[in-house]
């Protein structure tokens, strides 16, 4: 219960701080291409129940692969701006005001990402609400980098990435404390404010 208070309180507090910056970022999203500004995606959350995500919108709409390495065609000029700075998840504080997040948690994968992961770490990481930060975003902040470098990125998210990332989701939820979540925040903004 300490930790849903928190994350409402912190939530509500970020949306309305952040409201003119979320202003400013719709607006030059909206002129760059005339484009929608939100991007919603179904996602697996917990108990592995569906849910929609939202976050700024970064890429035209063009066929291609889910996950995005640096160089994709398919990104925008804001939406470069706003990977490198994160900025682009802001509007995941509304998800976590519904309940289907949480400030600090596994991130959300797409379905067919999550039936990668081995039957007992699924359960295990979809046992709690997914996040908008984590040890793993924290160590893959630079991940669409590491795909550009990938012959085939797709796949090598999930021979690779996907794999790592499923064990720090779990040491994550067997080891985490409101103390450590605070921890795993402070150490995001630095990662964030670093780079």
């Amino acid at each position: 219960m300490i930790k849903r208070g928190f994350d409402i309180v912190a939530a509500a507090v970020g949306l309305v701080l952040c409201a003119p910056l979320l202003l400013v970022i719709a607006v030059a999203i909206r002129w760059e291409d005339g484009g929608p500004v939100l991007f919603r995606q179904e996602r697996t959350g917990r108990r592995g129940r569906p849910f929609h995500i939202h976050k700024f919108r970064t890429m035209r709409a063009a066929p291609g692969p889910e996950v995005t390495a640096d160089g994709d065609d398919r990104i925008t000029r804001v939406g470069r701006l706003l990977r490198a700075s994160k900025l682009d998840e802001l509007p995941q504080l509304y998800d976590v005001l519904l309940g289907r997040m949480s400030l600090v948690g596994p991130r959300p994968e797409v379905r067919r990402y999550v039936d990668h992961w081995p039957s007992v770490a699924r359960w295990r990481i979809l046992s709690v609400r997914p996040g908008i930060t984590d040890p793993a975003s924290i160590a893959y902040r630079d991940e669409s980098a590491e795909l550009a470098r990938a012959d085939r990125p797709e796949e090598y998210y999930v021979s690779v990435v996907l794999p790592r990332k499923v064990e720090l989701y779990v040491r994550y939820v067997e080891t985490r404390s409101f103390l450590g979540d605070l921890l795993i925040l402070a150490r995001t903004v630095q990662a964030v404010l670093g780079r």
